[in-house]
């Protein structure tokens, strides 16, 4: 194995996701946002910034006979996702370009979902990071609004966007979903009951007339605090990482 790399196990092993060692490296976040997408067999999925491959391999992996595609900008991501998708005996067809700038071949597409996991940060709010793929990941310079309408663009008629984001920067999600996007939806994180979420997770539909739903927190740990050694997830939460169960979305 490169001294650059790790490989690292996903879905209780399932898959085996190699990464950079001292880059961005996916961790529950692209599980959870693979888990929340309600695809079926037959259908097509876009993911927008697809890393090394770590959500969309979690979700052909729970759902097979999916039509899968990513975007990836950074080159060495892009060829990591190549390779993690051979060795995991998947098929996606993974395209390097600016999510801003699709290829013809993506833009003459529908697809029944999109999926996306931006950086956390707006670029330059979030301290320097040491690797320039790591500094990307976290703080990319291309807006929110430009993610949601590239997957408003690239939605079939009725299809649905999942991205997942910090909680602070919702208001910028919901903003950028005005005219483009309906029927949203917004499930929140929490590490533990009683705390704020950190992370929100938007279900948003192309043509959707429903009205807004908050739904109350997922908790994703047990009991108030971390008593021992190891993880505490709740139980529907171990399921969804290790046993590729898809997540309790709430009705």
């Amino acid at each position: 194995m490169s001294d650059d790399l790790t490989c690292d196990g996903f879905l209780g092993g399932r898959l085996r996701l190699w990464q950079p060692r001292r880059g961005y490296r996916a961790g529950v976040d692209p599980v959870l946002l693979a888990a929340a997408v309600p695809a079926r067999a037959g259908q097509s999925v876009l993911e927008l910034g697809c890393g090394a491959g770590a959500a969309l391999l979690c979700l052909g992996a729970r759902v097979p006979g999916l039509d899968l595609a990513g975007v990836e900008l950074q080159q060495d991501y892009a060829w990591l996702a190549c390779r993690n998708v051979a060795e995991n005996g998947q098929e996606v067809q993974v395209v390097r370009a600016d999510l801003a700038a699709l290829p013809p071949a993506l833009r003459g597409r529908g697809f029944d979902h999109v999926i996306a996991n931006p950086p956390y940060f707006r670029a330059g709010a979030h301290s320097p990071a040491t690797d320039p793929g790591r500094g990307t990941a976290l703080g990319g310079e291309t807006p929110l609004a430009q993610w949601i309408e590239t997957a408003a663009r690239r939605l079939a008629p009725k299809g649905y966007l999942h991205m997942i984001q910090r909680a602070d920067r919702l208001p910028e999600m919901l903003g950028a979903c005005d005219g483009r996007l309906g029927s949203l939806e917004v499930l929140p994180l929490s590490a533990r009951a009683g705390r704020a979420p950190d992370l929100v997770i938007l279900r948003a539909r192309k043509g959707g007339r429903a009205g807004f739903r908050l739904h109350a927190p997922l908790i994703l740990h047990a009991g108030a605090r971390h008593e021992a050694d190891g993880d505490d997830y709740r139980p529907e939460i171990a399921a969804v990482l290790r046993d590729a169960a898809p997540l309790p979305w709430p009705i």
